[in-house]
């Protein structure tokens, strides 16, 4: 660490203003020096033989570098071994570079850190389930102590795209359908990982409109329309940025609209910064520079694609350094860019550095990395946010179950506990990096495939959660009948003569998440029919063929249209990818030790034809005033947003309204009495729903303004008091202001989207328009 003195250099004294502080380093500094400030390095291009190598640090990073990408999440090291790495690459470009400036190290953060032997926790889909921003907070603060303890200070995510679209494989990296929803995991999230102090610091992705693509393609075309993307996709980033502090962006990688968003300064800067008012770097999603020229065929060469995007607003190049170094130079040389154009990124770069105090504090106290790895705390807290995302879809009163004589468990998820975990879990990395292997990778040389269950942490299947509850109290039978995505039927006896013996069956069915071609859901991952992959629909009709009550346990990464299911299953469970803890809290939820109180953060429709199917449509949408069903299927879904059952019965009742009116910039109370009328306590999740009556412009069925996770007793009351902000009504006229429009709303309170138990309806008073300057994105809640 450089000592601070009186002789130093403005730029190494704390005491001086972050601004000072830049302006003085990036006046000392070559061009060679600020470019390498502008890109990164894989972890794995510095290593020889899986080792550091001195010659190749001085070779590749003598003028210094912005990041260095993945050290975890392409290393086979513990965190231990991982926090020694990042101190050995500080201390040379702090102690052997002429300008000694840290590096940022960052790292794949969705579902937790990635790197070998960091807690994994549920997939974001299946947090969104919970309907508990608090645990989004609680989660990524956990992730953060990981993070600061290997030295890594940037994580990658959160992923703040609407979920639209379940043919989208990264879906399960959302926090679901709803602006309202994403927006407040998005911003819990965010202040959970960047933390008061600010030594970490978040990437919201992907700016914007990424999950929307033609026919659900991961990186196609994107046609949304300004209303569109001002009304929902902009929502949760607004949200983040305004609300949270988010620190830094990631780029989209498609095309927008016709403009390529990686080089669309009217994007990532006019939009992101003139109108957002982000104020901090934006980093390349991985290759997107490069795919302005070989993708989108945009640009001719390499140095009209770095001239392009560095002009849009992308200020560092992630994860490597193929654009950002001498295509950028020539882009430099050629006029396509200016001198100011690098100084202005390299100054947001610098910045960042400065404000996580890198250069007071570059290194971290290898002892004390392995301490905040896989504890018992954070196991706790896995497995209670799986128990809080599973959503009983249906329960004809099979549910909870009393410890059979003889139980079998059958399915390709039953007794996988890789296919727990979603696609940027360390696991799913390992796969990608062995089935397509970068040069010098330590997974390349590391012949043992063992690594992840021998070094990694304990990952509990369906199947050990079950035997680890019942215990002696069960026989308990296993048969996996089928492969996830395969075509073998022969399983299928086996599996069909287990159940025959037994008293109950537990299947479990669905997705294997990741990026490798045997994957289901994930990144690439996109699927063009939504039904159970491979034969699995099959073994269902087979088992419920001997005529054994049945329990359907999903494990999968998106929306899963289940018609015959719903129709001939007693009783099925929506567990998403629950991570390292999902099979403990499965075996909870099956026999009663916790009571389900999940809700669908997405609809669920009948088949993939009927996409987009949001509940949150147009009145003109179909599913509005009646129900105009397609020739061969209904048109409602088949499970609605916010759906989710529970082994009690809860009741709404004594609506009340603070006001009959109200006008823009007050409040107005709506509360009720929720009680648990069942013999089990439990959660509701209650949801507030409003709708415009009538608008300049048509305005939803019902949006989302409010919800509340609410814990009872059995026979226990509250009254629930949602404080509604009238500016949370605004929207965006035809001229794009913000507005609150005077009339008649309609209040909906309710278990579900479509299970609404109380109606109201007030007015907005006040002018037919009232401007409004700042987006709402919470509706206040108490409990008295």
């Amino acid at each position: 660490m450089v000592k601070t003195t009186q002789t130093q250099p403005v730029y190494l004294k704390p005491s001086t203003s972050v601004e000072a502080r830049v302006q003085d380093l990036i006046e000392r500094m070559t061009l060679d020096e600020k470019l390498a400030q502008l890109s990164s390095y894989w972890f794995n291009e510095l290593q020889v033989d899986q080792q550091l190598s001195d010659e190749v640090l001085k070779r590749l990073l003598g003028e210094g570098i912005g990041h260095i990408s993945r050290v975890g999440g392409t290393s086979t090291q513990l965190p231990t071994e991982i926090a020694r790495a990042g101190n050995h690459i500080q201390r040379f470009l702090v102690e052997q570079t002429r300008l000694g400036i840290p590096a940022i190290l960052h790292e794949e953060c969705c579902l937790g850190y990635l790197g070998l032997g960091a807690t994994i926790f549920p997939q974001m889909i299946g947090l969104a389930s919970t309907w508990n921003p608090d645990l989004a907070e609680q989660m990524t603060t956990e992730i953060r102590r990981q993070m600061l303890a290997v030295g890594t200070r940037q994580g990658l995510g959160p992923v703040l795209d609407i979920g639209v679209d379940p043919r989208w494989g990264r879906i399960e990296e959302t926090f679901g359908e709803d602006p309202v929803l994403v927006s407040q995991f998005g911003m819990a999230y965010v202040r959970g990982l960047q933390g008061e102090d600010k030594q970490v610091v978040a990437t919201g992705k992907h700016f914007v409109g990424h999950s929307s693509s033609i026919g659900g393609m991961n990186c196609g075309p994107v046609n949304l329309g300004p209303h569109a993307l001002w009304e929902t996709h902009l929502m949760p980033f607004q949200a983040a940025i305004q609300e949270s502090g988010l620190g830094t962006i990631m780029n989209s990688y498609p095309e927008l609209d016709g403009d390529v968003v990686a080089s669309s300064r009217a994007v990532l800067t006019d939009l992101l910064r003139g109108k957002l008012g982000f104020d901090g770097p934006v980093v390349s999603d991985y290759l997107a520079i490069a795919m302005i020229h070989d993708y989108h065929r945009q640009a001719p060469d390499r140095a009209s694609a770095a001239a392009l995007a560095l002009k849009a607003g992308i200020d560092v190049e992630l994860p490597s350094r193929e654009y950002y170094n001498e295509p950028l130079r020539a882009a430099l040389e050629s006029g396509k860019i200016a001198l100011e154009d690098i100084n202005l990124a390299v100054s947001r770069a610098l910045e960042l550095k400065f404000r996580l105090g890198l250069f007071e504090n570059p290194y971290v106290d290898e002892g004390a990395a392995a301490v905040v790895f896989e504890t018992q705390e954070q196991r706790s807290l896995a497995r209670e946010i799986a128990r809080q995302s599973i959503v009983l879809l249906k329960n004809d009163g099979l549910l909870p179950l009393e410890a059979p004589a003889t139980l079998a468990v059958i399915g390709p998820n039953a007794n996988t506990p890789r296919n727990m975990l979603g696609d940027y879990s360390y696991p799913a990395m390992f796969e990608l990096v062995t089935y397509a292997p970068r040069p010098g990778s330590a997974f390349l040389e590391d012949a043992d495939k063992d690594i992840v269950r021998r070094e990694n942490v304990e990952v509990h299947s369906v199947l050990d959660g079950i035997r680890a509850h019942l215990g002696e109290q069960s026989k308990v039978l296993y048969a996996q009948g089928c492969s996830v995505s395969g075509q073998d039927r022969s399983g299928f006896d086996e599996a069909v003569q287990v159940a025959e013996q037994a008293d109950v069956v537990i299947l479990v069915l669905g997705d294997k998440s990741g990026l490798v071609p045997d994957c289901t859901t994930g990144e690439t991952r996109d699927r063009a029919e939504l039904g159970l992959p491979g034969v699995q629909q099959e073994l269902v009709e087979a088992i419920a063929g001997t005529g054994k009550p049945i329990v359907a346990v999903l494990v999968n990464g998106r929306p899963c249209p289940i018609p015959w299911m719903e129709e001939h299953i007693p009783a099925i469970l929506e567990a998403w990818l629950p991570g390292e803890e999902g099979g403990g809290a499965v075996a909870d939820i099956l026999f009663g030790a916790a009571n389900p109180g999940g809700k669908l953060p997405v609809t669920v429709p009948y088949s993939a034809g009927q996409i987009p199917i949001n509940y949150n449509h147009k009145p003109s949408g179909g599913r509005s005033n009646w129900y105009v069903d397609y020739v061969d299927m209904p048109a409602k879904p088949l499970y609605p947003f916010g759906h989710g059952l529970s082994y009690t019965s809860f009741s709404y009742s004594d609506l009340s309204l603070s006001a009959e009116a109200a006008s823009a910039g007050e409040h107005l109370e709506i509360s009720f009495k929720l009680s648990n009328d069942g013999k089990m306590a439990g959660d509701e999740v209650v949801q507030l729903y409003l709708r415009d009556e009538y608008g300049s412009r048509p305005r939803p069925v019902k949006e989302l303004k409010g919800f509340c996770r609410v814990h009872l007793q059995a026979g226990e009351s509250q009254r629930v008091v949602f404080q509604l902000p009238v500016d949370m009504l605004a929207f965006y006229d035809e001229a794009l202001n913000l507005v609150v429009e005077s009339g008649d709303f309609s209040i909906m309170l309710g278990s579900s989207s479509e299970d609404i138990r109380l109606e109201g309806r007030f007015r907005v008073e006040g002018s037919e328009k009232s401007p409004v300057s700042q987006r709402i994105f919470t509706c206040p809640v108490r409990l008295e």
